[in-house]
């Protein structure tokens, strides 16, 4: 780009200096050249600092751009400068001190060929100083920048291997412990047997945990997730949920017996228990579920009577890691957004009194909407 405008520049500048229209004209194929071979050559074939060969081409075109202006280095420095500052961002800082020789005689030998006077070359005192201090700097400056992206790379893959280490080796002794308990509770009566479902409940829970951190690598590696979306009975979805939580706990639940949804059965399990624990853990009871339809999109809303959400989280509320405490990381309400998203709707938080109302929409399929 830096070159195929210093070609238009030597173009328009055969306007305004006719007299060296030829060698402006030549200019411009040379520029024009080096910006064609900087695009089309395939650089990521060679060694790695072998691009900063065009910076030496670059030079040659400067100086043949003040000759054929007759010794006026007025546009030379700046694309000097410039193309000192584009070296920065790519090569260190050895490649530009190795510029400083040919840059400068690409800078002078144009001035002493069209005998300019010394005030006239002893400008190359002040161009050639501030270009290079104006490389360095920039160098600097981008090379903490890739050391800081190499870092948090290395973090990333480091917290990746972790999720899925953490997942995968919890389903294994868990799936030891579900059997144990399975064959227990076959011969279990009474308060055993109720203290055993209790176990199995938030063994699955466990298990549900881990494909929730499955989830979290997924959705960042890739972006989204696939859904297995099938119509279902509202008010059975609600209640087969609930299970997993304990019995005593203060919830009431408002979904029509003959309400129907098309939603992927395990995510939708992970919205309304995600939602339903941060309001008994954040809010206060009673904890309400509704699910309504307006038109095509059905609505789901779970709400508390607590002390509502404070000013400060509102705006990083369905973030990662935004409301993390002694109870939790902060993931509940982020996979709580990234599955509404994944299902085409969306996830919310509205103001009640008192309280608040955590908003969950899930679009019907396109097979069931009615045609116009």
């Amino acid at each position: 780009m830096l070159f195929a405008l210093a070609a238009l520049l030597a173009l328009l500048g055969t306007v305004t200096d006719p007299a060296h229209a030829r060698r402006l004209h030549l200019v411009a194929v040379c520029d024009t050249a080096v910006a064609a071979v900087a695009l089309l050559y395939p650089w990521r074939r060679t060694v790695r600092n072998a691009p900063a060969l065009i910076g030496l081409a670059g030079f040659v075109v400067l100086g043949m751009s003040t000759w054929s202006f007759g010794g006026v280095a007025a546009g030379t420095g700046p694309f000097l400068v410039l193309l000192y500052a584009w070296a920065a961002l790519h090569f260190p800082r050895w490649i530009l001190l190795a510029y400083v020789l040919p840059a400068t005689l690409a800078y002078l030998i144009p001035l002493i060929i069209t005998g300019q006077p010394p005030l006239v070359l002893g400008s190359a005192a002040i161009i050639m100083p501030v270009a290079v201090t104006v490389a360095l700097l920039i160098e600097a400056q981008a090379r903490h920048l890739r050391d800081d992206r190499e870092r948090l790379a290395r973090i990333e893959r480091w917290r990746a291997a972790m999720i899925n280490t953490l997942a995968h080796d919890v389903r294994s002794p868990l799936s030891a412990v579900q059997i144990v308990l399975d064959e227990l509770r076959e011969d279990a009566t009474g308060v055993e047997a109720l203290m055993l479902d209790g176990a199995l409940r938030q063994a699955a829970r466990i298990n549900r945990l881990a494909d929730a951190l499955l989830d979290v690598q997924r959705i960042d590696s890739s972006g989204e997730l696939k859904l297995d979306r099938q119509e279902y009975p509202a008010l059975t979805l609600v209640r087969d949920a609930l299970t997993y939580l304990h019995p005593d706990e203060e919830i009431e639940v408002e979904v029509g017996p003959d309400l129907t949804i098309e939603v992927d059965k395990q995510r939708f399990e992970q919205i309304l228990l995600n939602l339903v624990s941060n309001a008994l853990r954040y809010g206060g009871p009673p904890v309400v579920i509704r699910i309504s339809r307006d038109g095509d999109v059905d609505r789901l809303e779970v709400r508390d009577h607590g002390p509502g959400i404070p000013e400060s989280l509102r705006g990083s509320l369905f973030g990662q890691f935004a409301v993390g405490g002694p109870e939790g990381v902060g993931l509940g309400l982020w996979i709580v957004r990234q599955l509404a998203v994944a299902h085409g709707g969306t996830a919310a938080a509205e103001h009640r009194d008192p309280g608040v109302a955590m908003i969950v929409t899930f679009p019907a399929l396109p097979s069931r909407l009615t045609p116009p």
